[in-house]
């Protein structure tokens, strides 16, 4: 128990799970770890079936980090196979387990210990010491499972494990046809029987790993910050296990009649610890979160009051639509502002959301033209509307978080612009009868609708 919480202190890499707290009761130690809630690889094999080689490639880079996170401190881990890696909420990997694990520093290991099929052949020579080299081999076993289903030394489905350990120190693994070169090439290094010729054990560790073809176009900050998407995203709400007991638990039997001495309880007395950063950073979420849950809670009080305040008004005008919009502005026009937006059939009107200032206003004879598909600017799908200003072209660009409310704004703007061009043409159409001249149609125009033919896009807070 001491030397897994003396690794437990070691360990902080998103790939591994580590440790938070630890204490103690009277009878009990206990370690509190990050949560992993998402299952293991071997029960996702078991659902999802085989994984393809891209999919494979994503849980093999994450579990590279978690690897060269040990070896870096001298830890072999001894045991890695699809059941030891755990996912979280969202799908990430972090190597689970530090039972077998072993420090190398000063002395190598001898043990042959591990789950067979996965072990290398050095751990299975008793009487051989070996150091992290042995997490390659493994690593290799790991990933051919995740493509094939099993260890490549039980493609017979043997549960003899001395068949296995005599096929996994003396059989050349043949690997299939289908895979690509570079993948056979990958298995093939990390699966040679001896060390030196071993991808990972030439001198350089996990980066002839991470330098291996395989892996090329990989972005190694991009793996360590978690920006590649998952593969699989474990469902919320279920037990990601075949079994509910199979998450775990503590069988009391299992402990039954330990007495402990004097010596044993000095022995645990440093025992309780908090690991410093990682306790500020979850006080840190923890604070953040409730602030944020406080916060929306004001925000939408606020808005429905608003909102109430905005149908009220509405409720007897010819508004056509109107609800919460985002608009383009800011320094730069950099920015996303909400605005509360009223459509009516001659214009379109901003207001903000305190709704103290006079609102930003459109008029339908101002707009050149309202974008057919919408468009992608600042990763948002967008209504572009393009104005004239008199001296420029203008942009109006609009957005809305709910796709369905954006749809509906586009089609309500579309339809009031082109009811508003059809309307000033025929108005326009019946000026020119009476006064006879294009210029006094013009100027007939501008009486109907008190905007001249060429205007600015005008804002009361101006």
């Amino acid at each position: 128990i001491i030397i897994i919480f003396n690794f437990f202190i070691q360990m902080d890499c998103p790939f591994i799970v580590c440790m938070t707290y630890a204490f103690h009761t009277p009878d009990k130690l206990c370690f509190i770890l990050d949560l992993m809630n998402g299952g293991d690889l071997h029960y996702h094999l078991s659902q999802h079936g085989v994984f393809n080689e891209d999919e494979m490639k994503f849980y093999a880079a994450e579990v590279i980090l978690g690897l060269e996170h040990m070896h870096k401190r001298f830890i072999v881990y001894r045991d890695l196979k699809p059941a030891n890696i755990l996912l979280d909420e969202n799908g990430h990997i972090r190597i689970s387990d530090l039972g077998l694990a072993c420090d190398f520093s000063r002395k190598k290991p001898h043990a042959s210990v591990g789950t067979h099929g996965y072990m290398a052949p050095e751990v299975l020579s008793k009487g051989t010491a070996y150091d992290s080299c042995a997490d390659w081999f493994s690593f290799g076993c790991m990933l051919y499972k995740l493509l094939k289903g099993h260890s490549p030394f039980r493609q017979h489905k043997t549960k003899d494990k001395h068949e296995i350990d005599r096929m996994t120190l003396t059989m050349n693994v043949e690997l299939p046809d289908c895979f690509t070169p570079e993948l056979r090439s990958l298995l093939d290094s990390l699966l040679q029987r001896e060390v030196e010729k071993r991808l990972g054990c030439m001198g350089n560790g996990a980066d002839e790993v991470k330098m291996h073809p395989f892996f090329s176009g990989i972005d190694w900050h991009q793996v360590y910050v978690q920006k590649y998407t998952p593969p699989l995203i474990p469902p919320r709400g279920e037990v990601n296990a075949a079994d509910a007991f199979d998450i775990g638990s503590f069988d009391e039997e299992d402990t039954k009649g330990i007495k402990l001495t004097d010596s044993d309880q000095e022995l645990y007395k440093f025992f309780p610890l908090t690991i410093s950063e990682r306790w500020q950073q979850e006080i840190a979420e923890t604070v953040f979160e409730s602030v944020n849950i406080e916060t929306d809670k004001i925000e939408q009080k606020k808005k429905a009051k608003q909102k109430q305040h905005f149908d009220a008004d509405e409720k007897e005008s010819d508004c056509i639509l109107h609800g919460y919009i985002k608009k383009l502005g800011g320094s730069f026009a950099s920015l996303w502002q909400t605005k509360y937006a009223k459509l009516y059939p001659n214009r379109l009107e901003m207001h903000s959301e305190s709704g103290s200032n006079k609102p930003e206003l459109i008029f339908m004879d101002q707009i050149e033209d309202i974008s057919s598909d919408f468009i992608h600017y600042k990763g948002e799908q967008c209504i572009q509307i393009r104005v004239n200003d008199g001296s420029r072209d203008g942009r109006i660009v609009l957005t809305n978080s709910d796709e369905i409310g954006l749809k509906e704004w586009a089609f309500s703007l579309r339809s009031a612009h082109k009811k508003s061009q059809e309307l000033l043409g025929s108005m326009a159409r019946k000026a020119g009868k009476i006064y006879g001249s294009e210029r006094d149609a013009n100027k007939s125009l501008y009486i109907l609708t008190g905007s001249s033919p060429v205007s600015k896009v005008s804002n009361g807070s101006n």
